[in-house]
């Protein structure tokens, strides 16, 4: 993969890149255009999903970037009402119709309790086999739900995408995924801008003349936490990639992970599902 020298992790012989831009909420015009900005100003990984009905737009500024396709990585979710198998290819083939191209990462976008995973999990296998997806992972699932769903895997899940920022950790999903041999992404890693005016982080941000935001994301990548921020506008999809110029030290992670304090922005679980705890 030509990922330049970003940061990256490997997961089952996927290579991902630590930094991606996130399209949650964009409308279309501004997914479109925004795709476009962030591949050229260096983003080599691209999230996405059905329900937020831009999956075309994102396909749209992929192509107009310019980049062969495997100079980037793209990711995309099946929504709950697609669980059932043939809802879920699908679904599927819909998403990568409209993307374009094949995405690299075809993720379950929240537990669910019927159908059940057996058959959840085979479709989205089924989906790999056919060539709808080149990898396969889950989002927003507790520790429990991503260890039975591993179980009924016959392929990795090489990532669980969650809420995860300085004031909501994730040890034991981290330790979950290490035990699974896979990833954790992080959805809304800037707390939806409530790090802007954090007092810790902007201490640490005034150490290496840089704002909250990069501080954030520089303490993610170097948790080796995949962070997909996203934002509406150039100027700050530009200042959120300028971040691998500088490193943390042992003492200002440990200050940031000291931040914690189980706050959870966006909870749209099925009750029957229990979050893991946090340390907080």
């Amino acid at each position: 993969m030509a990922y330049g020298d970003q940061p990256t992790i490997t997961v089952d012989d996927v290579e991902i890149p630590l930094l991606g831009f996130g399209t949650w909420q964009l409308e279309p015009k501004d997914a479109r255009r925004m795709v476009a900005e962030a591949l050229r100003i260096g983003y080599r990984h691209i999230d996405t999903a059905w329900i937020y009905k831009n999956e075309k737009a994102v396909g749209e500024g992929l192509r107009d970037s310019g980049l062969a396709r495997d100079d980037f990585f793209l990711t995309t979710k099946i929504w709950v009402e697609h669980f059932d198998h043939d809802g879920l290819l699908r679904q599927a083939q819909e998403s990568a119709d409209s993307l374009g191209t094949v995405p690299d990462l075809l993720l379950l976008h929240w537990p669910k309790t019927t159908p059940s995973f057996e058959e959840t999990l085979g479709a989205l296998n089924e989906a790999r086999d056919q060539g709808l997806t080149r990898s396969i992972g889950v989002s927003n699932f507790p520790s429990r739900e991503f260890r039975q769903a591993q179980a009924l895997s016959k392929a990795r899940l090489i990532t669980d995408q969650v809420e995860h920022h300085p004031y909501l950790g994730v040890d034991q999903l981290v330790a979950t995924a290490a035990e699974l041999g896979s990833s954790i992404t992080a959805w809304s890693p800037l707390a939806q801008g409530k790090i802007s005016d954090d007092a810790t982080i902007s201490q640490i941000g005034q150490a290496h003349g840089k704002t909250n935001g990069q501080v954030t994301l520089r303490w993610l990548i170097q948790n080796r936490i995949i962070a997909i921020p996203r934002t509406s506008k150039e100027s700050r999809a530009r200042e959120n990639f300028d971040i691998f110029d500088f490193e943390l030290s042992a003492e200002e992670m440990q200050r940031m992970n000291a931040l914690d304090r189980g706050e959870r922005i966006g909870d749209w679980i099925d009750p029957v599902f229990q979050w893991d705890k946090t340390g907080a």
